[in-house]
């Protein structure tokens, strides 16, 4: 009950010394569809679930892997609309970026631009936290990078890590499959087994999506490319 009388504030600090509703945020993300980030030698694997709630959807009208840049990709567990305005800010602080120094924003930069942007909306009245978690990845001095960022403004870097509704599940199941010794099409096959693990229903080329970022840039996969990787899944 006590921290109840708090959980409609965002800037007061229960006595227990949490931000409620940032808790109610990381519900939001637990409840979101699972996504599944691996870092390979080569490379970057970022898949994520999308499945439509009606057969009448369009399927091309709305993507969860998202490019950057060129060599930055990004994906999302929790609301939809909070994760396109970071999208939107992402792709501003990349460009202003670019003008500024003429190279290509390091991930570790944006990562931690886009986070601060995030924590801002945990002490500010009149806003509430982004309900979404993200899987940041991209390819820098010949070398991958995998993040996770918050509703928090919490970011780490990560070989591996799920986020969503089959989190738990998902970690534990890398936890048994990953090697630092992944190739980019191990790790785009153990990205699919791990989706698999809570998967409702059938999986298809159409209800799940994929992103790769190896030293050729960032891209997500054409249906056809991951129908044949589900046909060699057992």
């Amino acid at each position: 009950m006590a921290s109840e009388r708090y959980s409609f504030s965002l800037t007061t600090f229960s006595p227990s010394g949490k931000l409620v509703q940032i808790e109610y945020a990381l519900q939001a993300v637990s409840a979101g569809a699972t996504s599944v980030g691996i870092k390979a030698k080569n490379g970057v694997v970022l898949a994520t679930e999308n499945k439509q709630k009606s057969i009448l959807y369009e399927e091309h009208s709305v993507h969860r892997v998202e490019m950057i840049t060129d060599h930055i990709g990004m994906i999302y567990s929790g609301m939809g609309p909070d994760y396109r305005l970071l999208v939107r800010q992402a792709r501003k602080m990349a460009q202003n970026y670019y003008l500024t120094y003429r190279e290509p924003i390091p991930t570790s930069q944006l990562v931690q631009r886009v986070a601060t942007v995030m924590q801002e909306y945990t002490q500010s009245g009149g806003v509430r936290p982004f309900g979404v978690s993200l899987l940041i990845c991209g390819w820098d001095n010949d070398r991958p990078y995998l993040f996770q960022c918050d509703p928090s403004g919490a970011y780490f870097a990560w070989k591996a890590t799920a986020m969503g509704k089959n989190s738990i599940n998902g970690k534990t199941f890398l936890e048994k499959r990953y090697s630092e010794d992944l190739e980019l099409d191990d790790a785009v096959h153990t990205a699919i087994l791990t989706l698999k693990e809570g998967f409702e229903g059938q999986m298809t080329e159409h209800n799940i999506e994929i992103g790769i970022c190896d030293k050729q840039g960032f891209r997500r996969l054409d249906p056809s490319v991951i129908k044949d990787y589900l046909a060699n899944i057992v």
